[in-house]
């Protein structure tokens, strides 16, 4: 039990790890443009942001699944990568079909799985929500000093 639970806690570290960087290279690219950014025409670039903002979260996603796929078949869990990607995939969004399951002996993983992608989903969620107010907020601002 112990051994699941140390595991899982650092594929849990791994993924968020991996999603702070995905969000310090978006952020770096939000101060980089910002002058871009504030400047008209406003409303495309909100389109620009939210697409660029909702690729990095994918992509963030996307890492989170596959680390925890790859440490599934690493420890020889799954025969194949597909199994165990499907059911990581499956686990993070928390769907849980229970068509593929653990072993009996690895299934405080899933939990833990699903945790965590239930957290990234949460918080990388607020993250495009804070992005697009970030960016309409210096928008208006700039406006305001225009005027």
């Amino acid at each position: 039990m112990f051994h699941q639970i140390a595991i899982g806690s650092g594929l849990m570290l791994l993924s968020i790890l991996v999603g702070g960087a995905g969000i310090l290279a978006m952020e770096t690219g939000f101060a980089r443009s910002r002058l871009w950014l504030v400047r008209e025409p406003h409303r495309p670039k909100l389109l620009l942001v939210m697409l660029g903002v909702s690729m990095v979260v994918l992509g963030i996603i996307t890492a989170g699944v596959w680390i925890w796929a790859l440490a599934f078949f690493g420890l020889g869990i799954f025969p194949t990568l597909e199994e165990a990607v499907y059911f990581s995939l499956v686990s993070f969004t928390t769907l849980g079909f229970g068509d593929v399951l653990l072993p009996h002996e690895w299934r405080l993983l899933s939990g833990m799985a699903a945790a965590n992608g239930l957290l990234n989903f949460g918080l990388l969620t607020a993250l495009l929500v804070e992005a697009l107010r970030h960016v309409r907020l210096g928008q208006m601002n700039a406006r305001k000093r225009d005027d």
